[in-house]
């Protein structure tokens, strides 16, 4: 792939264990020769080389977040899991947070704060990064309203680039601002930094919220239905993905796909161009060092959510939208409809 970018460099041959500089650190890269995406014979070296390319990045939208490390250790074809318990030989720089999952369990997760971090876990076979959306000192309270917009079967990326601008014009009338990103596949993410002063249940309301208005304007391309057989070719809004627990592929992360596509941060005029296909770990590096992360100024807005909740309040009131399914994995919450899938519900009766 060759470059490094900025941050560190690379250095020894062949098969044997190498060492890569990343942010005044030394991390130690095993069987660097490993191939990792067989289709276009990228290997494990290619990976490290890439984050340590887009380092200044990646480390922004991991930054002090509780994070599970995606693991391929024997390439994208082979067995995987997902590591959400900080692994034991993690080094004593990198801290971790306590957080409480959804069954009452608890973990201590490590919480990357520098390029080291993405490079240490790199060299584990963590292809995709899964942050949580708070921060190591509040793991209770979000601080980002993550916006999933996820083409059904009949859709692409089109029809999700449409939603976006939907949701875009949304937002603004709310007093918000987002920023879009691919998801690495046909989708699109949208990220409002938020101040941390709600719990993941009231900000995942503020996702139903949104996501029921995107579909109240655009009925027949946007959806919040949890059920898949009541989507219909249409952009699902994943509201699920503001439950606790649910987490997003960060920007910045490679992809396990055939490609190696990467989650590209974009900025709103680059929606209607932009292919998603076109962004992989190829490709990222270059348009990294011309433009840098153009999601950089995310870190100095915090919002509030008070206009969304007015909205909510609004549409409880006069049309009776209460919550919506949460995922099969959390327990029955208060409110919440029964979880039956409709088509089941209707064979009962």
């Amino acid at each position: 792939m060759g470059g490094t970018g900025g941050t560190g460099s690379a250095k020894g041959a062949g098969g044997a264990a190498e060492e890569i500089e990343a942010g005044g650190r030394t991390v130690r890269l095993s069987h660097p020769d490993k191939v990792y995406f067989p289709e276009r014979g990228f290997t494990k070296r290619d990976l490290a080389q890439y984050y340590l390319a887009v380092a200044d990045g990646i480390t922004r939208a991991l930054h002090d977040r509780p994070t599970t490390l995606e693991r391929y250790p024997d390439g994208v074809t082979g067995e995987s899991f997902f590591q959400k318990r900080a692994p034991k030989n993690r080094p004593d720089w990198l801290p971790t947070a306590h957080i409480t999952f959804p069954s009452g369990r608890s973990a201590d997760e490590i919480c990357p704060t520098e390029p080291a971090a993405v490079l240490w876990a790199a060299n584990l076979g963590c292809v995709t990064f899964h942050p949580w959306p708070v921060r190591r000192g509040r793991p209770d309270h979000p601080d980002e309203l993550r916006i999933d917009l996820d083409p059904q079967p009949g859709t692409g990326y089109a029809d999700a680039v449409r939603a976006a601008h939907a949701l875009h014009a949304l937002l603004d009338e709310l007093g918000l601002r987002g920023w879009p990103k691919t998801s690495g596949g046909r989708g699109l993410h949208v990220y409002v930094p938020i101040a941390p002063r709600w719990t993941f249940t009231e900000v995942r309301r503020a996702a139903i919220t949104v996501g029921r208005e995107l579909a109240r304007r655009m009925p027949d391309q946007v959806t919040t239905a949890w059920w898949k057989e009541e989507r219909g070719a249409r952009v699902f809004v994943d509201y699920n993905q503001m439950a606790r627990d649910r987490t997003i592929a960060s920007a910045y992360s490679v992809r396990p796909n055939p490609r190696a596509t990467v989650s590209a941060p974009l900025r709103w005029e680059e929606l209607d161009d932009a292919e998603p296909a076109d962004f992989d770990l190829a490709t990222m590096p270059a348009r990294y060092a011309e433009r840098g992360d153009v999601h950089a100024d995310m870190a100095e807005e915090s919002f509030g959510l008070e206009s969304v909740f007015e909205l909510a309040d609004r549409a409880e009131r006069d049309g009776g939208l209460g919550d919506l399914p949460y995922p099969p994995d959390h327990p029955k919450m208060p409110g919440e409809p029964t979880r039956v899938q409709p088509s089941r519900a209707r064979h009962k009766d």
